[in-house]
């Protein structure tokens, strides 16, 4: 594309400055560097996305701007977006209305790298450090302008406490007003951070960053979780009156209490597991998988620490999980890559107390809401 107005409507000019900021400060894009930018055709991803890839051509990279329709958790993307991967691009950026998609060929035969085994390209890309990335799912234009430009040495020097905590932490007890009461094993497992430094190949995150998570460790977790903010389904973000109460077992949930916003959870769990046999039978999931795939469509996938403080619950998970004062817990598929699922269900919990324990340690991070360390 030649970035012209023509194609694309004009950019804000607080939009241009966020585009500075996430293309120069966070991404540290470099004369000659390649850049791929994946986005659809919405009026919020697209300004955005012209935004970004003016701002790289200003920086001298290479730069290609690529459309597809959206695509949500459920959805494959189109063969000549995974092609564009497959030219394994210096960096890496998804500005998209819901999701990136699946990679078909790799779901069916996953990409062997070493010891490391992949379902998608992207995931190898970083993986395997060829490639950065910033990645932001149904961001909207007042998001990326206000959450975006913050001080990211803060964020920085937070993000990076609490990492340092959780590396060497064998279990995580959080506690809310609402009623959380959970254990989340996280022995062997090593934090990461979303902290707006993704300059060096293997990094990435969202824009906007700001929340540094872990993986738990498999079928260590044991509770009652207690989602009172906000928590994804496939059909949109929920925004919780009702609190939906999990109980957690061996690392899986096993019951889901509540009202309509309870019902809707189970039902895209319920879809999830009905469209990965669907993925079996179709051939595009070896069977083999099958077992492995709906088992973790319950698994405990991700445990997140909300720490950007221009972030608001908005109904729109890519900002709610960075609100300070938050955490979330994932439903479904993990970012080690050992549960592998078709859903990946953030959901949010206000005003936390989050303990961590580890060999010869007990540190608590946060205390009702508030950053402690």
């Amino acid at each position: 594309m030649t970035g012209s107005d023509d194609i694309i409507p004009p950019v804000p000019k607080d939009m241009k400055k966020a585009a500075e900021v996430a293309m120069k400060e966070v991404m540290g894009i470099k004369e000659g560097e390649t850049v791929l930018i994946v986005t659809n055709p919405s009026a919020d991803v697209m300004t955005i996305s012209k935004a970004l890839y003016d701002a790289s051509l200003s920086l001298r990279a290479e730069t290609t701007l690529v459309i597809q329709p959206t695509r949500d958790q459920l959805d494959f993307a189109n063969e000549a977006v995974l092609g564009a991967l497959r030219t394994d691009p210096d960096v890496l950026v998804s500005i998209s209305e819901e999701k990136l998609g699946k990679d078909r060929r790799a779901m069916n035969e996953k990409i062997k790298a070493g010891d490391n085994s992949y379902d998608h390209y992207f995931n190898y890309l970083l993986g395997e450090k060829k490639s950065r990335s910033f990645w932001s799912p149904s961001v909207t234009l007042d998001m990326f302008q206000r959450t975006v430009p913050i001080d990211y040495s803060v964020l920085r020097d937070e993000c990076s406490r609490i990492k340092a905590v959780l590396d060497r932490g064998d279990m995580v007890h959080i506690s809310a007003p609402s009623g959380t009461d959970i254990d989340i094993g996280i022995r062997g497992r090593e934090a990461r951070s979303d902290d707006g430094n993704f300059s060096e190949p293997g990094k990435g995150g969202n824009l906007p960053a700001g929340e540094t998570f872990i993986s738990p460790e498999l079928g260590a977790s044991r509770g009652t979780i207690f989602f009172d903010g906000s928590i994804a389904s496939d059909k949109g973000i929920i925004l919780i009156e009702k609190p939906i109460r999990c109980e957690v077992d061996a690392g899986l949930v096993t019951r889901i209490h509540g009202g309509s916003e309870a019902a809707r959870l189970r039902d895209t769990i319920s879809r999830a597991r009905e469209k990965t046999a669907q993925f079996a039978d179709q051939g595009k999931l070896p069977h083999e998988e099958l077992e492995h795939y709906i088992t973790n469509t319950g698994n405990l996938g991700e445990l997140g620490i909300g720490l950007n403080r221009s972030a608001r619950i908005m109904g729109n998970m890519l900002e709610d999980e960075k609100v300070y004062g938050t955490c979330h817990i994932a439903i479904g598929a993990n970012y080690d890559n050992d549960a592998r699922a078709l859903i990946h269900l953030d959901g949010l919990i206000r005003n936390p107390t989050i303990t961590v324990t580890g060999p010869s340690f007990q540190e608590t991070v946060m205390k009702d809401g508030e950053l402690i360390i």
